[in-house]
């Protein structure tokens, strides 16, 4: 039975990270595609863990073989999702979740089957705040919000949107979602039925 495709988008400090990591450790059989990136690892980052790093030169010619189902170049290095990671994945069974902006969602709508959840803030002023929680300068915030303002608007070309107003509600309705997915007719496994008589009712 072949998994599913989820995509979370947000704007910076919209809180997607945090919710994608409560998700994994909460819900079973759902995992986290690994992406490939130029950049440098940062402290503690494991290269076939955290990202698969790679060259310029290797990455560009990935790309020359149509390896990625989406990719992006942000502030000068590349990020990208390998086709062969998402599909071996899906292909085993297992729920993937990514965590994308608008631009890689849009790339990979037309080449793959997904559900798409956009995380919106409650407000802008909370969004503000929440980046300066984590530290970042007031021309990183600038830089951010900008763009924020740019993929907000993209919320309507999701099929899911949540508001991240209280972390653990906006966790629970994602992971409603993701659940929701498995009662579907074709992921319904008739062979877990125990009764044989009904079990070969079904299966007529």
């Amino acid at each position: 039975m072949r998994g599913e495709l989820f995509v979370i988008s947000a704007p910076a400090g919209g809180g997607k990270t945090t919710i994608v990591n409560m998700l994994l450790k909460e819900v079973p059989n759902l995992v986290r595609a690994i992406t490939c990136t130029t950049r440098k690892p940062r402290d503690g980052e494991e290269d076939g863990k955290d990202y698969y790093f790679l060259t310029k030169e290797a990455f560009e010619e990935s790309i020359k073989n149509d390896k990625f189902l989406e990719y992006a170049k942000v502030h000068d290095n590349y990020y990208g999702t390998p086709k062969d990671e998402v599909e071996k994945l899906l292909n085993e069974g297992k729920d993937v979740i990514l965590i994308i902006d608008v631009q890689g969602m849009r790339q990979l709508r037309k080449k793959i089957k997904l559900n798409a959840i956009f995380i919106l803030p409650p407000s802008l002023e909370e969004l503000i705040n929440r980046m300066k929680k984590r530290g970042e300068s007031e021309e990183e915030i600038k830089k951010r919000l900008e763009t924020a303002k740019k993929e907000l608007p993209a919320w309507k070309e999701y099929d899911y949107v949540v508001v991240n107003d209280v972390l653990e509600e906006a966790k629970e309705n994602i992971k409603k979602i993701i659940l929701s997915h498995r009662l579907k007719r074709e992921r319904f496994d008739v062979s877990t039925i125990k009764d044989p008589m009904l079990r070969e009712l079904l299966q007529n």
